[in-house]
C-alpha cells in the first residue's frame, strides 16, 4: 500500500531491523517499546498511518511523534521516551523521614492504647498530626502513600522480631567450650568410640529434660482412611487431659545411644536417679564428660551430695546460659516430637510413659551418630 503521508520514508540498515524484528516479538520487553518497534517496521514497509492506526489499535499522535523521533534522530531514539524534566515531589524527603520517625514508636508512646501500629490507625495518626508538624499535604495522603515510604525504608511497624538478649558474660568462652568437646569427640569418633589401652577413657554424653508432655486421650475411636472416601484418619476434636510426663535423657554422642527416664516430675531426685542410670550404665574406670545447661536441678544441694559419693566420675560442662541449642540431645527432643509423640493419644500417663520408652528402645535398635564437620562446629 504506498504511503500518502508527507513525512519522509524511514530507510533501516539491515542491523536496525533486525533490532526491531526481535523486539516486536519480545515476551520481555516493556509494552511500549514493543509498540514502537511495530510501528517503525510498518512505516518503513510503506504501510500508511491510517492503515497502521488500524492495525495496531493506536492513537494518531502516539503514531506521528514515534515517527517523527526516529526520522529526526535515528530509530534508538524513537524507541525511547523523551526526555522530559519531572515534577517537583509533592511529599518533600524531609516528610517522608517525618512519616518513618513515626513509624519507629509506638502507639503507646503518643498516649494511644494499642501497642503496634496498623496501617489505618498509623494513616490517621499522620492526617491528624500532619498540619501542625509542618507537613500539611500529609494531612490527606492515603493509606498506600503511607505505605510505600514505609516500604521504601524498610519499616515494617505492625511486626515483631523477637530474639534474645546475650545476658550471660561468658557465652563466648561457654560456647567455645561445648564446641570443643565437640570437636574432640569428632575426633575420636573418626578413630573409635572406644579407644582401647586408655587407662581412664572418657565418655561423653549430652543431657537435658523435655518436661510438660501431654498424656491427652480421645473421646470417640479414631476412624481409619476409607479408599475413595477418606485419604487420613479422622479425630474427634474434643480430648481428655490425662496430666504431664517429663522425659530426662542422655545422648551418648560417641554410639547415638538414649538412655532415659519417664518421669512425673523433673526435680534434683529424678536428675540423681539419671546419673545413677548412667554410673550404672558405663565401665567404672571411666570418666562420664556430661553437657548440660544451668538447670537448678543439674547443680541442686541434693545433686552435689550425690556427685561427691562418686569422686571424678562425672564432669560437667555447662553451656551458656539461653544457649540450650548448642545441647545436642535437643536433636533427640526434635526427633522424638516429630516421630512417636507425633499426634499421639493414650487412656493413661502409664500408656504414655511405656510408648515413650518403647519409642527410644526402637531408637537404639538403630542409632544415628551424629558427625560433626568443621561448618558445624562453626571452625570455618
Amino acid at each position: 500500500m504506498p504511503r500518502t503521508s508527507a513525512r519522509a520514508p524511514l530507510v533501516l540498515k539491515p542491523e536496525e531491523r533486525k533490532q526491531l524484528v526481535q523486539l516486536s516479538q519480545s515476551r520481555t520487553a516493556p509494552g511500549r517499546e514493543i509498540e514502537r518497534a511495530n510501528i517503525l517496521l510498518r512505516y518503513a514497509d510503506g504501510i500508511t498511518i491510517q492503515a497502521i492506526h488500524r492495525e495496531l489499535g493506536l492513537s494518531r499522535p502516539t503514531i506521528y511523534k514515534c515517527i517523527d523521533k526516529a526520522l529526526a534522530a535515528g530509530v534508538a531514539v524513537g524507541l525511547r521516551d523523551k526526555h522530559h524534566r519531572p515534577k517537583a515531589p509533592e511529599i518533600t524527603e524531609e516528610a517522608k523521614s517525618w512519616v518513618v520517625s513515626l513509624a519507629c514508636t509506638k502507639p503507646k508512646d503518643h498516649g494511644l492504647a494499642a501497642e503496634l501500629w496498623t496501617l489505618s490507625a498509623l494513616a490517621a495518626f499522620i492526617h491528624e498530626r500532619a498540619e501542625a508538624a509542618g507537613f500539611p499535604r500529609l494531612s490527606k495522603i492515603p493509606r498506600m502513600t503511607v505505605w510505600r515510604i514505609l516500604d521504601a525504608a524498610n519499616i515494617k511497624p505492625h511486626r515483631i522480631r523477637y530474639d534474645l538478649e546475650k545476658r550471660d558474660p561468658d557465652f563466648d568462652r561457654k560456647m567455645a567450650e561445648v564446641l570443643m568437646v565437640y570437636q574432640e569427640v569428632n575426633l575420636r569418633n573418626a578413630t573409635s568410640p572406644t579407644p582401647e589401652g586408655e587407662a581412664t577413657p572418657v565418655i561423653t554424653v549430652s543431657v537435658d529434660e523435655k518436661p510438660g508432655i501431654q498424656a491427652l486421650g480421645t473421646t470417640a475411636p479414631d476412624l481409619p482412611p476409607v479408599p475413595g472416601k477418606h485419604a487420613s484418619f479422622g479425630r474427634d476434636h474434643e480430648y481428655v487431659r490425662h496430666g504431664t510426663v517429663s522425659i530426662l535423657a542422655a545422648l551418648d554422642l560417641h554410639t547415638g545411644e538414649v538412655i532415659a527416664n519417664v518421669e512425673d516430675r523433673h526435680r534434683s531426685q529424678e536428675f540423681v536417679a539419671l546419673l545413677k542410670r548412667l554410673d550404672d550404665h558405663y565401665p567404672k574406670e571411666a570418666v562420664i564428660r556430661v553437657v548440660l545447661d544451668n538447670h537448678s536441678a543439674h547443680i541442686s544441694r541434693e545433686t552435689m551430695a550425690y556427685l561427691s559419693t562418686r569422686p571424678n566420675r562425672f564432669v560437667y560442662v555447662h553451656t551458656p546460659k539461653h544457649g540450650s541449642w548448642l545441647n545436642l540431645v535437643e536433636t533427640a527432643f526434635s526427633k522424638m516430637a516429630r516421630t512417636f509423640l507425633r499426634h499421639i493419644r493414650v487412656s493413661s500417663k502409664k500408656e504414655l510413659k511405656e510408648r515413650i520408652l518403647k519409642g527410644i528402645d526402637e531408637w537404639n535398635a538403630n542409632p544415628v551418630l551424629f558427625r560433626w564437620s568443621n561448618f558445624d562446629l562453626g571452625l570455618i
